[in-house]
């Protein structure tokens, strides 16, 4: 965990809440000038506290409508196996998160598709072609409730 003082705190809620803000904004939201925040931005960023910058889409608008959790359960765990099932759900683009869980099942992915055609497509085709396989379980998902995408940065008063 990276040292993270108040102003580190504001400037992650800012560009959480609006990434296109820039540096001259944030310095006058924060009342600073716009070279230390340009600093802290550049050093939050070179120590990984900020990863990327990203537009969070509209699923639904673009045809995205079935979101399903799907539990795996992998037949062996070896390390080099559990490499090739993880290299494997990296590269599909239908997988838009995966965990390494524990309990009953080993991972659960979240897929994202247009339909339900889609999804018994990608399960057919993509997902039952892993060799690693064990068994899977899939929840669909009939509505978001919370969907958030900022952390509170460590340290910050509630």
């Amino acid at each position: 965990m990276i040292k993270l003082d108040d102003t580190d705190r504001d400037i992650l809620r800012y560009l959480q809440q609006d990434a296109k803000l820039t540096t001259k904004e944030l310095a006058g939201r924060l009342n600073l000038s716009a070279t230390p925040v340009y600093e802290r931005i550049r050093r939050l960023e070179n120590e990984g506290a900020i990863k990327k910058y990203v537009a969070l889409v509209d699923r639904e608008k673009i045809g995205k409508d079935l979101m399903v959790l799907c539990n795996i359960r992998l037949k062996e765990h070896a390390r080099e196996a559990g490499a090739r099932f993880v290299k494997a759900i990296i590269a599909m683009p239908e997988v838009v998160e995966c965990l390494n869980i524990s309990g009953d099942y080993d991972f659960l992915i979240k897929v994202v598709v247009g339909d339900m055609r889609e999804y018994q497509s990608f399960i057919m085709n993509k997902l039952a072609g892993l060799e690693n396989i064990g068994s899977t379980q899939s929840i669909f998902v009939m509505g978001e409730i919370k969907n958030e995408t900022a952390y509170e940065p460590a340290g910050a008063a509630n």
